[in-house]
This record gives structure tokens, sequence and C-alpha cells, in this order.
């Protein structure tokens, strides 16, 4: 239960939602923190205390990739948060909903991240709007 109001309270927060939303959509490859700052219109120290925020929450994870950090959402806790909040839906029968849990794959070089409209574009992150 403490990991679910944690993960929660992390994702209560506007940029953080927008931040993991973000990471969600590029799959377990993940983004390098500045990619995710320019995406969001975020500045360094305010991205850094948001990844920690979801990083202490369990949400997220980081590698280092040479002088980058490179961020992706942990879809195990995001899919056992899911399954929390959903464990009693259609009394207690998920599967007739609709719902499954996120089993993302690795995307291939020049594929796109699960938004393709049809036309070879992705629909982009919202941006932050100031």
């Amino acid at each position: 239960m403490n990991d679910v109001v944690r993960s929660l309270a992390a994702l209560a927060q506007e940029s953080r939602l927008e931040v993991f939303r973000l990471l969600v959509q590029a799959g377990p490859e993940g983004l390098p923190a500045g990619r995710i700052g320019d995406s969001l219109g975020l500045p360094s120290a305010t991205l850094s205390f948001h990844l920690s925020q979801l990083r202490q929450a369990g949400l997220i994870t980081y590698q280092r990739q040479g002088r980058s950090l490179i961020y992706a959402v942990e879809f195990a806790a995001m899919n056992e948060l899911i399954g929390y909040l959903t464990e009693n839906c259609c009394r207690g029968d998920a599967a007739s909903c609709g719902l499954a849990p996120c089993a993302p794959t690795t995307i291939a070089a020049g594929g796109g991240m699960g938004n393709d409209r049809g036309d070879g574009s992705e629909a982009p992150a919202r941006a932050r709007v100031r």
C-alpha cells in the first residue's frame, strides 16, 4: 500500500506526470535527461528534481551511457500500480473490461513509439505550456 501511495503522490504533479508519460512513450530504451528537458521545456535543475521524485517512487530508473543519463520507466512498477487500481474492475475480471498490463517491446531503429498516426509520423508528447 505504501508503494501505491508513493507512486500516486509522485504522479500527482503536472511536470512529473508529463515526464512519466513521455518516458512511457519512449519505451524501454528510455531517453536522455537533456532530451526530456528539451521536449517538455523544463530547466535542468527542475527536471533533476522531478526525475529524482519519480526514481524515489520506484517508477523510473536510469543508467549511465557515457556522459549521459538515460531514464526509462519501470514497467513492472507501472503495471503493479495499474493492477492495484483496477483489481476490482468489472467485479474482479479486468480482462473482460479489456484491461491488460503493458508489455513494452524494444523498438527497432526507425520505428515509432506506439503513437503511430498511420502516416509514418509520431504524435509528440504534449509540450509544457508556460
